[in-house]
């Protein structure tokens, strides 16, 4: 029986896990990423493809999901080859790298920071499916309504400052004030050389082809109404501006065609996204 404490999981995490599974089960191979985990987790009615966020309208969306996704990972197995050994997910909502690459996980320790009521309802999730929360896995909730700082509690749960690590916040900044984006900046910009920080951030509408508003006005709108709107926006340069005077070595901006040069050359598949990466060096 499941703990009536442990609230439901953010339905943005939700949405993002059927994508992905949704790609595995409708896209054809060689899939850009592969989880079914997320889907076992959220367990879903019969017709969950039915859903209207799941309609073909929104393949974009979809494959934006899953290049999002394997970017990351991209990075973090790039970066545990070079030797860094502590990976930080801020806002992890139904992340399942921990489950789905144990071979690379093992080598590191994992931080998955959320918030308490979502990540509870995940951790009883993982041990009603058998995987259970193997040892490399921090699970650190960060009640952000209070003002909890997630820094802090990253300590508590045995994150050492001292070493390098990578930094993945995607599907964050949108939803925060600036100023918490630049302060987020300053805290993993002062980890020690050679830790990464791999952060997306949200176009503004005037700088989105035409074509694409529709479906970003649409997001816009469908977040607002469900009480979690959009507030933050970013030109690349902003954002490369921000992260310098963060203290940052490095900055690059990873943008739509680049993830679609390097994920879906020689695909009919596409994604459209205003959302960007940006990718910085300590």
């Amino acid at each position: 029986m499941r703990n009536e404490s442990a609230v439901n999981p953010d339905s943005t995490a939700v949405r993002v896990a059927l994508w992905r599974a949704l790609h595995v089960e409708l896209d054809p191979p060689p899939h850009v990423l592969e989880d079914n985990i997320g889907l076992q987790l959220v367990a879903p009615p019969e017709d969950w493809r039915q859903r209207p966020d799941m309609d073909p309208r929104f393949s974009g969306s979809r494959f934006s999901m899953v290049a999002r996704a394997r970017f990351v990972e991209d990075v973090v197995i790039e970066q545990v080859e070079c030797g860094v050994r502590q990976y930080v997910i801020l806002g992890a909502g139904l992340d399942t790298f921990a489950q789905r690459r144990p071979e690379v996980a093992s080598r590191t320790r994992i931080f998955e920071v959320d918030r308490p009521g979502p990540q509870a309802w995940k951790r009883q999730r993982l041990i009603e499916l058998g995987f259970g929360v193997s040892e490399w896995l921090r699970l650190v909730p960060v009640d952000f309504e209070v003002g909890a700082l997630w820094w802090h509690e990253l300590a508590t749960a045995g994150f050492d400052a001292a070493q390098p690590a990578v930094v993945a916040s995607t599907g964050v900044s949108m939803y925060i004030t600036k100023e918490a984006t630049a302060a987020t900046l300053r805290q993993v910009a002062a980890l020690p050389h050679g830790s990464t920080l791999a952060m997306t951030f949200m176009l503004p509408l005037d700088m989105i082809e035409a074509a694409a508003r529709p479906g970003l006005q649409a997001a816009l709108d469908g977040a607002r109404a469900s009480g979690t709107p959009f507030i933050s926006f970013f030109s690349p340069d902003e954002m490369l501006a921000l992260a310098h005077k963060g203290g940052f070595r490095e900055a690059r901006h990873m943008s739509t065609a680049d993830l679609n040069e390097r994920y879906f050359t020689g695909r009919p598949e596409r994604l459209a996204t205003s959302e960007q990466f940006l990718v910085a060096t300590a």
